[in-house]
């Protein structure tokens, strides 16, 4: 594919995110963009091309008042000169209409920058409205509290209705009042609640993460701020307002508290996070997904092609090995990135888990060091669901790895699949509709994780080990099974304590399929000889997939577009196999070009290539029917493909 489709490609995948993207050189020049960039800052599309000043948009915005009054060649030139440093930033600019944009840019390797517009005005008034809200109810309580004040009995009921926490402490630290919402929070009566310290009733973590604030109220100033702790073995979220009370002499004498439930604004926002990280993280697999996979191709086409002469030499097949094995792990890659970004299509089938958990279990075994013990727990009921069982078998041995490395010394380890029914506060935690679900929990007694650690261990890349022991893509891999598949992931550890990580998966009425080998699914027919027209626009992939066709006995014809392979079809009758990539330059992809192909000439058997498998399925129904290879193949793979009947 030329230098041109290859940025057409990733310029396209680039339009459907929701921010603004562009990637300036370190000349200062435009090298990519996207169009929510000029849609968010109003740009003309004539502004934006490549090898485009980054001081001409400078300039348009200067000239058009976007940066208020002032002289406008030195708006420009201060602007000019602080994106010559590369330096990271991050601010916010409200435009003249009143939109807030979120700037963020960084350095890249060789300097230049690229650079993340988001459009956050909705953001801003929804915390403004927030705001305002918690300000006039602050005043209410305030208000009523002083009006309130000689009748205690119905002050306690008026607050008790009200959906908010509110309390009172004096100078020492000593709770006076609390209301029915405060007390439940934390799992108190009120008797027990008034009379007693702060410590006493929040324990010594939450106070540890709250007692600036109140040492700041307690000084007179009235303090917002949000905190974390765990009730009842759930983490929860709360935002609080410390308002002094000061009396007539000017000394404080306490303060009022006012507290809200945020836990589902939080798991609403990491929720958000986290989809749009593997969105973006998705779009950007899936475009270069095709490129790598062509690199891959000729890497280990060759390497085989080597291998098959040098079988006399084993020096040379010492280094041939871990190259070719390198090269297969470097598919596997792509096939895990495309995977947990959810652009992998998943093979489902109706499996029984509890079989498929004890068929893996000597695998399993294998795995563990032998001062780990492994122990299965299971209900009667049957733990029937529609999954790809392979993506599980990886998903499980996955969670087992981590475990062992999670316990260096030895411990155990605990797989327990069972049936449940998910209320809705689990289908929040989980992300997943309500329903019946067969939750597999993975634990062991391991080292544990830090709150800080368990919030980013799904995020692509991101990893506890050691280089080289771990590429941070596995639980991403399984999060994306999960939500691929119906269901969710989730974990529960504390340091020292061990964890759990929690699959659910949605549960399947059916009677399992029986597993079918491919091998054993049909007779492969020999078309050694027969004339084949291979079609692929990188010459570099061309020629290695040519030297393959030319070892299995196949005379070859070239093209490396769609229109001189139709034209080829149209002129050989003696053509019998075309063997096509799916992406192609011109007007025609290789599907396209194939179904043309396909009713010019019904008996041709067909073959299509591509780097990303999602592409090699029909989405305009199986009219034809066609062979397919993912990239890169092996010689092997590719005579199976020619054989199929």
């Amino acid at each position: 594919m030329n230098h041109t489709s290859r940025l057409d490609q990733i310029e396209a995948g680039l339009h459907l995110l929701d921010q603004g993207i562009t990637v300036f050189n370190s000349d200062l020049k435009m090298v990519a963009w996207n169009v929510p960039f000029l849609r968010l800052l109003d740009f003309p599309a004539s502004l934006a091309f490549v090898g485009a000043d980054f001081e001409s948009f400078i300039r348009y915005n200067a000239e058009r008042g976007e940066y208020g009054e002032g002289d406008v060649e030195a708006q420009i030139r201060s602007r000019v000169d602080a994106a010559r440093d590369t330096k990271p930033h991050n601010f916010e600019r409200t435009r003249p209409d009143g939109q807030i944009l979120r700037i963020h840019g960084e350095p890249l390797p060789h300097r230049g920058f690229i650079t993340l517009y988001t459009d956050i005005t909705d953001q801003r008034r929804y915390e403004n409205l927030i705001k305002d809200q918690n300000t006039e109810l602050e005043q209410r309580v305030v208000q009523r509290t002083e009006a309130l004040r000689r009748s205690e009995s119905q002050m306690r009921l008026i607050t008790d209705t009200i959906p908010a926490l509110i309390a009172y402490f004096d100078s020492s630290q000593t709770y006076r009042y609390a209301n029915l919402g405060y007390c439940n929070w934390f799992n108190k009566t009120a008797d027990e609640v008034i009379g007693n310290s702060i410590h006493n009733i929040i324990g010594i973590r939450a106070q540890d993460s709250v007692k600036h604030h109140i040492a700041r109220a307690l000084s007179g100033e009235q303090v917002t701020y949000e905190y974390a702790m765990i009730r009842n073995g759930e983490k929860v979220y709360a935002r609080s307002i410390l308002v002094p009370e000061i009396d007539g002499a000017g000394l404080i004498v306490g303060c009022f508290v006012l507290s809200f439930d945020i836990s589902e604004q939080k798991r609403m926002q990491a929720a958000l996070v986290q989809a749009q990280k593997m969105e973006a993280i998705g779009q950007l697999s899936s475009g270069i997904a095709h490129d790598f996979n062509n690199l891959l191709t000729i890497v280990v086409g060759n390497l085989s092609i080597l291998k098959e002469q040098a079988n006399a030499n084993p020096a040379i097949l010492n280094l041939i090995e871990p190259a070719l094995e390198a090269g297969k792990r470097g598919a596997q890659l792509v096939q895990r990135l495309l995977s947990f970004s959810r652009q992998q299509p998943l093979r489902p089938t109706v499996i029984n888990i509890r079989n498929l958990i004890e068929d893996i279990i000597p695998l399993l075994q294998r795995s563990l060091s032998s001062r780990i013990t492994l122990s299965l727990e299971f209900n009667q009921e049957p733990l029937i669901a529609r999954i790809d069982a392979h993506q599980l078998e990886n998903a499980l041995l996955n969670l087992a790895v981590n475990a062992r490395d999670a316990m260096p010394d030895g411990g155990s380890l605990t797989i327990h699949a069972r049936r449940v029914s998910l209320d809705e506060a689990a289908c929040r935690e989980y992300d997943v509709v309500q329903g019946d679900f067969i939750r597999i929990d993975v634990s062991d007694s391991g080292a544990g994780m830090e709150p800080e650690i368990q919030a980013r261990i799904f995020e692509p890349f991101f990893t506890t080990k050691d280089f080289g022991r771990g590429s941070g893509l596995g639980l991403s891999m399984i999060y994306g099974f999960a939500k691929q598949s119906g269901g969710g992931i989730t974990v529960t550890s504390e340091p020292e304590n061990g964890t759990t990580m929690s699959l659910v998966l949605p549960v399947h009425d059916e009677t399992p399929e029986e597993y079918i080998p491919a091998s054993q699914t049909g007779v492969l027919m020999s078309r050694s000889g027969q004339l084949v027209l291979l079609v692929e626009d990188d010459p570099d992939v061309r020629q290695v997939i040519r030297n393959q066709l030319l070892d299995l006995g196949h005379p070859v014809l070239e093209a490396d577009n769609s229109a001189h392979a139709l034209e080829l079809i149209r002129n050989i009758n003696d053509i019998a196999i075309v063997v096509t990539d799916v992406i192609m330059p011109g007007s025609r992809n290789g599907r396209e070009m194939a179904r043309d192909a396909k009713a010019l000439r019904p008996n041709l058997h067909i073959v299509i290539m591509s780097g990303f498998e999602d592409l090699l399925n029909d989405k305009h129904g199986n009219e034809y029917l066609f062979f397919s290879l993912t990239k890169p193949f092996s010689k092997h793979e590719l005579a199976i493909a020619l054989g199929q009947p």
